[in-house]
């Protein structure tokens, strides 16, 4: 039984689903924690995820209302199901939800994306590793770092360094990348495709410009730090493109930042998978608030500044295809402006074959 409920996780089944295909029976369950069209079915549809067996619809809550409704789902589906093992994706409420519910039954608990910390327990998605890796019968972890944070908190059983599954997925659809022009697929926030305003002056021909992402709670929901960023992203040479998440809308609107915002940053509809990697392939660089987008900026060799900081994936500041700057204006126009490709990229991450070994193993653990 594979538990996801979030982009990432849609993003990582793509990968392991298919490697499983064939070798195991596989029951989905989507908890429904991202609920949006774009960054739910739309991922479905891009990546041709079969529909999942359930669908909890859980939708947005607290993170304890939002955990507690997903944990008494999964529970009675896996004493309806009696599975041999649950396997859980990534960090968020859905993945600790699954843990806890399978941790106290029979099934193996399995962990893809395990022993990654950002050291920083004031994120609920720290809390959310932590504790399902101590739950966890089987730990794939991405990197040697990974392996070995493991390793300092006691967990060596069952650990195996399997590579990243979203860089599977990533070389999957490469190709594709390049099908469409992405201007075509983005509206400005607002609006609707229907009017027929599609943002052509956002993707200005072969002109430099920055891609941005902010929807983490830390700044969405600190009005000091949410001003902060919308100030340092409107005040970048680069126009700024920003498919703008429900939470941040809400915020800006809450804030009153909304029309600052418009007035420096091209704000634009939530995109799907694909046009995402598109906007990423023709950025000049990122300014993100993703765990996600710092992997997905380094395997399309865009150079990444992160509004945070602190990040789990600590490798790509290590080899300078990252900066950390929080949510100071000064730093983001500094960091953003003088960012450049490092002349080296080294294999982080495996070489793409990650969802074949997680198969493999899953395969002969299970018998």
């Amino acid at each position: 039984m594979s538990v996801i409920g979030a982009r990432p996780q849609f993003v990582k089944a793509a990968a392991v689903s298919r490697a499983l295909s064939g070798r195991v029976d596989e029951t989905v369950v989507h908890t429904g924690q991202h609920y949006d069209p774009e960054l739910s079915a739309v991922f479905f549809e891009e990546l041709a995820l079969d529909e999942p067996d359930y669908h909890l619809d859980v939708g947005s809550d607290t993170h304890a209302a939002q955990t507690a409704a997903v944990m008494v789902e999964i529970e009675r589906l896996v004493d309806a199901e009696e599975p041999d093992a649950v396997l859980v994706y990534g960090d968020t409420n859905s993945t600790l939800a699954g843990a806890l519910a399978a941790t106290k039954r029979e099934p193996t608990l399995v962990h893809v994306e395990a022993g990654l910390r950002s050291g920083d327990r004031s994120m609920p998605e720290e809390v959310n590793r932590i504790c399902t890796d101590h739950c966890a019968d089987v730990h794939y972890a991405p990197s040697e770092t990974a392996v070995e944070t493991l390793e300092r908190e006691g967990i060596t059983d069952g650990v195996v360094r399997s590579g990243d599954v979203m860089y599977d997925t990533l070389l999957q659809v490469r190709d594709r990348l390049a099908d469409d022009d992405v201007a075509d697929a983005l509206v400005p926030a607002g609006e609707t495709a229907s009017d027929g305003h599609h943002a052509d002056r956002l993707v200005p021909g072969d002109d430099a410009f920055v891609l941005a992402t902010v929807h983490r709670a830390a700044n969405t929901d600190d009005p000091d730090r949410l001003e902060s960023i919308v100030e340092g992203l409107s005040a970048l040479s680069r126009p700024v493109v920003l498919p703008a998440h429900p939470r941040t809308v809400a915020a800006l609107r809450r804030e009153g930042l909304w029309e600052r915002a418009l007035d420096g940053i091209d704000l634009v509809e939530p995109v799907g998978y694909l046009d995402f990697l598109r906007l990423l392939v023709a950025a000049d660089r990122v300014a993100t608030d993703s765990g996600g987008v710092q992997k997905e900026a380094f395997y399309l060799d865009t150079p990444c500044v992160t509004l945070r900081e602190t990040t789990e994936w600590v490798e790509t500041v290590e080899t300078g295809w990252n900066r950390l700057v929080g949510a100071d204006a000064d730093r983001i126009v500094e960091a953003v402006e003088s960012a450049v490709r490092p002349a080296r990229k080294p294999d982080l991450y495996g070489s793409g074959t990650a969802a074949s070994r997680i198969a493999t193993d899953v395969e002969r653990r299970l018998g």
